[in-house]
């Protein structure tokens, strides 16, 4: 079966905001985080989003815990996941904060590009600003690691372009839609329609929807041929009133895919799928 039949399940493990007393599977220490990712790995997801928390369960942008958390996986032989780290993990962090982890530790594959400023209703404003982008983009692309643009707006994909334009990016890109967050675009199939249309040629992009939303968008993307993101960061219930943990949710998408005449990609097929250098440990 070729790469053209295959699906890349990303597990988003912890976020920045949800608190373990809306869903105590929410991992939040390095170990847990890491223990975690391995679980969803065995399970199928080729792909683990990666934030981290302090001691008392907020986001934060601390780059020991990013390097334990690589360290932690890793220390797992048999475990060649893909490591995607957040840069917007922590409200308020300085854009030298945000970007230390990129700068300094080995391990990173991949790293979130959120493409522009908004107010994320009702927290405040979540800044990415020009100076802010372009100093990510060029730390990101030193350092040979791949970008994912998360879109949760359609300007934003101009955003992306300029920089391309200025070959501060590079091509071709891997696009993430986000969807249903209070002051982005909401999570319709309209939408997400409408984004994937105006995706550059060759690009690979992936989608998905907040909370209840989720399973509507996750099955219109893969309609449209996408990629599919997973996890306690975006849903932490998996039905009304039932919790999920990153496992079953993992589990479910697994088994989308397959009813849906597809497969999960493999972490090795999925660094071909989106361009990433075989994983050297």
């Amino acid at each position: 079966m070729g790469l053209e039949n295959k699906t890349i399940i990303t597990a988003a493990l912890t976020g920045a905001m949800t608190p373990k007393e809306l869903n105590e599977n929410i991992p939040l220490t390095p170990e847990e985080i890491a223990a975690c990712a391995y679980r969803c790995w065995k399970l199928g997801a080729a792909m683990v989003h990666i934030h981290v928390r302090d001691d008392q369960g907020i986001g934060e942008m601390n780059k020991e815990k990013f390097a334990e958390v690589i360290r932690l996986l890793r220390a797992y032989e048999d475990c060649d996941v893909i490591i995607n780290v957040t840069t917007a993990g922590e409200k308020n962090a300085s854009p030298e904060k945000r970007m230390a982890h990129v700068k300094e530790l080995d391990g990173i594959e991949m790293a979130s590009y959120d493409a522009g400023s908004f107010n994320w209703m009702p927290a405040g404003i979540h800044d990415n600003s020009p100076q802010f982008l372009e100093e990510l983009g060029m730390v990101l692309t030193a350092r040979g690691i791949k970008p994912e643009y998360e879109i949760f707006d359609t300007g934003m994909m101009g955003i992306v372009d300029y920089y391309v334009k200025k070959a501060v990016l590079k091509t071709p890109g891997q696009y993430c839609f986000v969807l249903g967050v209070k002051g982005g675009m909401d999570a319709t199939v309209e939408n997400l329609a409408f984004l994937k249309n105006m995706l550059p040629s060759g690009s690979t992009w992936s989608a998905f929807g907040i909370g209840k939303d989720h399973l509507p968008i996750l099955y219109a993307t893969l309609a449209m041929g996408g990629h599919i993101r997973v996890g306690l960061e975006d849903n932490v219930y998996y039905s009304k009133g039932v919790k999920a943990s990153n496992e079953s949710l993992v589990e479910r998408a697994v088994r989308i895919v397959k009813e849906f005449g597809r497969e999960p990609a493999a972490p090795r097929e999925a660094r071909q799928i989106l361009g990433l250098k075989p994983l050297s440990r």
